[in-house]
């Protein structure tokens, strides 16, 4: 029979989880398997995987086929690796502790790899959890200073208000100045002097 390497979903709608199964190839997706190797865990960021690598490399070195999805995942947790050392060694080309030094080597690369990865992740949202706190600080500033020009404007406008208030009061309160009488003209009536009398007694 033919046999496969792949996935068999579980988990809620919206929330995948996957078993890494070794089963028939004409059996349903989620139905009958064979031997269970690992977990897959998509929802993560990365993505969580366990696997049994020595299972593996044994399923595959007995003729098991895995899916692309499944390839992808045994070769990011370095089963394909290992079943490449392990023809080295039967091949003789090298021994098993060199075999196992390699693979143990690469396994801590690996890891570095992804702490490397999680150490970004966290960076990334670290900086946009700051960018989001400098832009909510920005948009309250403004708003601040926008409350604060209209308290200002207010208080300007009410005191123009006040003075002009004030200054109507002052002019309503102020003593009128009396007006200067005219100058009464007085009527004078000229009598005529002695000089003129006398001039008037020539001429007659």
């Amino acid at each position: 029979m033919s046999v496969k390497i792949r996935l068999q979903r579980h988990g809620k709608k919206g929330k995948p989880f996957y078993h890494i199964v070794v089963a028939d190839a004409r059996a349903s997706r989620d139905g009958k398997f064979i031997e269970k190797l690992g977990t897959y865990n998509p929802i993560t960021n990365p993505a969580v995987i366990e696997i049994n690598v020595d299972a593996a490399v044994k399923w595959l070195d007995n003729g098991a086929q895995p899916t692309d999805t499944a390839r992808a995942i045994l070769s990011y947790k370095g089963v394909l690796y290992k079943k490449h050392l392990q023809g080295g060694v039967a091949k003789g080309a090298f021994d098993q502790a060199t075999a196992d030094s390699k693979f143990a080597t690469w396994l801590e690369g690996k890891a570095q790899q992804v702490l490397g990865k999680k150490d970004g992740l966290a960076k990334s949202k670290e900086d946009a959890k700051k960018a989001a706190l400098e832009a909510e600080a920005k948009v309250n500033q403004g708003r601040l200073d926008a409350a604060q020009k209209l308290v200002d404007d207010a208080k300007a406008e009410a005191d123009a208000k006040l003075a002009e208030e004030k200054a109507a009061e002052e002019a309503a309160n102020a003593p009128v100045a009396e007006e200067a009488a005219p100058e009464a003209v007085a009527e004078t009536t000229e009598e005529p002097t002695a000089e003129a009398e006398g001039t008037e007694e020539t001429q007659a």
